[in-house]
């Protein structure tokens, strides 16, 4: 299986027109790069920098399909790969060359998916790097390709293959539901904790990786309810399959009612929240993490605005002190993670907070943040010491890249935001 980049890619097929040796990238030069300009020569670098980032990261292979590394993790993650081509969405609908390549990344992510639905990162080889079951690691690729499909209107995307994927996902999500009594997955890492039924469905590891505490993770059921939701559009209108586009219906109602019964806790000091996990036995776990699917980046799923009132309780509650992963230092404040050592902000935390601002001035502050964050590379790394960002993870790590050219084009640019599925 033959991997090249993707101007390789381009001019292979005769598509060289958005090829540009000089640009940031041969990826999206020629149309990423002149498609957001700042009087900010520290925002104009990081955009740029960042394009170049996100195509450093992506090979295509003589199979038809793309493999999108993390960066400097020699590994594809089915959430990261698919935040990581979503500022290529915005040129999918006009550029034939681009439409292909996103179609090329959906291919792969569903042949992963048919490998090992309780994986949530391969190899080249579409062996398994690491098999941690997460809802978002399943959510992310149904919703890249309903995305795709809303704005392109290209339903081509829709193959045997991808439908082979997402019926095991789906196949997997049901398994799930009732994990104590159908479920054969299992890792020692896991927590251990019991979970009763609730409706929603059972996560081993947050979106960073690490191992729940409780079961039941609020933020990715939600996220998982927009693929459900989107999956069961698919189903019906493409592959005309009413049994599965009825399965993904019912189990999306499932677990809506189950994060309205389990996943709200009434706080003394916020009023009514979204805890972070619950257990569905009466325990909450209340915190944020940087990573996402997250309680503050709800917005972003379109499940909730941020004029919600619970929502702006829980982001009140997520942005002080009584959240143990928000830490502050002498450039600013924001949310961290377990993952990675105390003290650490993460930028994906400020580019969450910046997206659902309130207020124009809020998100002046967080964009100020993040560009503080800047050690130098003009790139946004996995998390940073607010009081010296020369000290920082990951040196090489593509999602918030791509996740701050999405914020220029969309918040610092004129461009509408991606669409979401609404319910």
């Amino acid at each position: 299986m033959k991997l090249r980049n993707l101007k390789s890619l381009f001019l292979l097929v005769g598509l060289s027109t958005i090829a540009c040796a000089d640009a940031p990238g041969p990826t999206l030069a020629g149309i990423a790069s002149d498609a957001f300009h700042s009087t900010d020569p520290r925002v104009e670098a990081m955009y740029l920098a960042g394009l170049r980032d996100l195509d450093s990261q992506i090979k295509t292979s003589s199979d038809g399909t793309a493999y999108v590394s993390t960066g400097d993790i020699p590994a594809e993650w089915l959430r990261d790969s698919s935040v990581q081509v979503r500022p290529f969405l915005f040129f999918a609908k006009n550029n034939s060359s681009v439409a292909q390549f996103i179609k090329a990344v959906v291919l792969r992510q569903a042949r992963n998916l048919a490998v090992n639905p309780y994986a949530n990162a391969f190899r080249e080889d579409y062996s398994v790097w690491e098999d941690k079951f997460e809802l978002d690691s399943l959510s992310y690729p149904i919703i890249l390709a309903w995305t795709y499909w809303k704005l392109t209107n290209d339903a081509s995307i829709f193959t045997p293959e991808i439908k082979k994927g997402f019926d095991a996902a789906l196949a997997t999500l049901e398994r799930e539901q009732d994990h104590p009594n159908k479920s054969e997955y299992s890792r020692p890492d896991l927590s251990g904790n019991p979970v009763g039924y609730t409706g929603m469905i059972w996560s081993g590891f947050r979106p960073s990786d690490d191992p729940c505490k409780y079961g039941f993770l609020i933020p990715a059921e939600w996220m998982v309810s927009q693929a459900l939701g989107s999956l069961s559009e698919i189903e019906k209108t493409i592959f005309s399959d009413s049994d599965a586009a009825q399965r993904s219906s019912h189990l999306r109602a499932d677990v809506l009612n189950g994060i309205e019964k389990f996943g709200l806790v009434q706080s003394n000091k916020y009023g009514k929240i979204y805890a972070y996990e619950v257990d569905g036995l009466g325990h909450q776990n209340l915190m944020d993490d940087g990573n996402l699917p997250s309680l503050l980046g709800l917005p972003l799923l379109g499940v909730v605005s941020n004029t919600d009132p619970t929502y702006l309780n829980t982001r009140k509650f997520v942005l002080s002190s009584d959240n143990p992963f928000f830490f502050s230092g002498k450039i600013g404040s924001g949310v961290g993670s377990p993952h990675t050592p105390k003290g650490l902000v993460w930028p994906l935390a400020l580019l969450s907070q910046a997206f659902t601002a309130t207020s124009a001035a809020e998100q002046a502050r967080s964009l100020e943040m993040i560009v503080e964050s800047d050690p130098g590379d003009h790139l946004l790394h996995e998390s940073f010491d607010p009081n010296n960002p020369t000290h920082f993870t990951r040196k090489d790590f593509g999602w918030p890249n791509a996740m701050f050219i999405e914020f220029a084009l969309t918040k610092l640019g004129n461009r509408s935001p991606l669409p979401s599925f609404q319910r």
